[in-house]
């Protein structure tokens, strides 16, 4: 039988889930563009470094369905922000990528968030507890790892 997880282990595991839940939409919002929705950017980020990915590859990956993959392509295709293409492997599919202006939308939210979790902890936190921060960051990557 496996034993139960301690208090300690309980109350760790809702104060990281719901730290960072609110931590994910604060530097989301960071970078928020006007013209798009979150399940948009995220799109556009799993796009980014791919050479071309089918919209069933992204429906799956995203966990939506392909019907909604379609529609979030073709607006992502409007803003100019994808493009679909012939695979060179196999005519019968479309590959959709980043166009320039779709890596550049991504290269400059990435940006957005990184500079404004920089400044924050830079604001929010002493040096001490930065420290403190990437000693907990370490921890946590353990727990990712399998």
């Amino acid at each position: 039988m496996a034993e139960h997880p301690s208090p300690s282990a309980v109350r760790a595991s809702r104060e990281v889930r719901a730290v960072i839940s609110r931590l994910r939409r604060r530097i989301l919002n960071a970078a928020e563009a006007e013209d798009i929705t979150l399940g948009q950017a995220s799109v556009l980020a799993r796009l980014s470094g791919e050479q071309g990915v089918t919209a069933s590859a992204l429906a799956a990956a995203e966990g939506v369905r392909h019907q909604s993959m379609t529609a979030t392509v073709a607006a992502l295709a409007a803003l100019g922000l994808v493009e679909r293409r012939p695979d060179p492997d196999d005519g019968r599919r479309l590959l959709i990528a980043l166009t320039a202006q779709g890596q550049r939308r991504v290269d400059e939210g990435r940006q957005a968030r990184q500079e404004w979790l920089a400044g924050e902890l830079q604001a929010k936190c002493t040096e001490q507890e930065r420290r403190a921060v990437i000693a907990a960051m370490a921890v946590l990557e353990r727990l990712t790892r399998d």
